[in-house]
């Protein structure tokens, strides 16, 4: 079962993705993602009368503290990023390798047989992140390693992980409470943003119903995870999550038209054999 919930929710976060990318393109960057952190919070809200009584103790409000400031980084940066340089590879393949080393730091153990799974994961994302088209995949490994966006793009997948990891030692007596912390202060961090800098953090309406989806999504894939990751390993059900990129590459596909690489392809291919 978290197997199966941590794939769901790597479909959403993906699908999210895929729509907020399409806002960002029709709108201010910050105006976007504020809209969607803003959403996510407001159906959260909305359905928390619904479901079973909860109980948030000092440590389930931290840890939701710590997921909403180390989640906020992972995204701000991963939309800054974008702009500037490649991370399509690095952002998500760090996001993977975070959950996997604390995993192992917290006692898990993992199969022969998991250890492969979650290594042809980490290869899955990294060739489906592959961008035939960009202008600087010809400047080389020592290149890119050494250029600002690869920086951002491990601080990003860093931040990302980190999320992925603080959700897991709450407890199941708190429900979905940890994650209303986790929203309500990235929504705080991300609506402070344009105030702070005077930037503006305006959506025209042919972008709202795109960012609106785009926290919607965002928000069914959380509380996916959340219920996952209490139910399985950390390192399994976090990297099986991190397959997100697949999905988002798919849509792009269906949707966009967009053609798929070679190498694209074969990392449509390991994800499905590393699930």
């Amino acid at each position: 079962m978290a197997a199966l919930l941590a794939l769901v929710s790597a479909v959403a976060y993906g699908a999210a993705d895929f729509l907020g990318g399409l806002a960002t393109r029709r709108s201010t960057t910050i105006g976007a993602v504020v809209v969607t952190q803003a959403t996510g919070l407001v159906a959260l809200v909305i359905i928390l009368p619904f479901l079973p009584p909860a109980h948030l103790d000092a440590a389930d409000a931290t840890w939701g503290v710590i997921a909403g400031v180390t989640g906020s980084v992972g995204v701000g940066l991963l939309y800054y990023g974008l702009a500037i340089g490649p991370m399509s590879v690095v952002a998500p393949v760090c996001a993977v390798l975070v959950p996997v080393a604390a995993g192992l730091m917290f006692g898990e153990r993992l199969t022969p047989m998991a250890t492969i799974g979650i290594g042809l994961a980490i290869l899955s994302v990294a060739l489906i992140g592959q961008d035939t088209h960009h202008e600087d995949g010809t400047r080389g490994v020592t290149a890119l390693i050494r250029s600002r966006g690869f920086r951002i793009a491990v601080m990003s997948g860093i931040g990302i992980g980190a999320f992925l990891v603080a959700l897991e030692p709450t407890s199941s007596e708190a429900g979905m409470l940890p994650i209303v912390v986790s929203r309500s202060n990235s929504t705080l961090l991300f609506g402070a943003f344009p105030i702070a800098t005077g930037r503006p953090a305006t959506v025209p309406m042919r972008a709202l119903w795109l960012a609106l989806a785009c926290g919607g999504l965002d928000m069914a894939a959380n509380p996916l995870y959340l219920v996952a990751v209490r139910l399985g390993q950390l390192s399994l059900v976090a990297t099986l999550a991190a397959l997100y990129p697949a999905s988002t590459v798919l849509l792009a596909r269906v949707v966009l038209g967009e053609r798929l690489s070679r190498a694209q392809l074969a990392g449509v291919a390991c994800a499905i054999i590393s699930v």
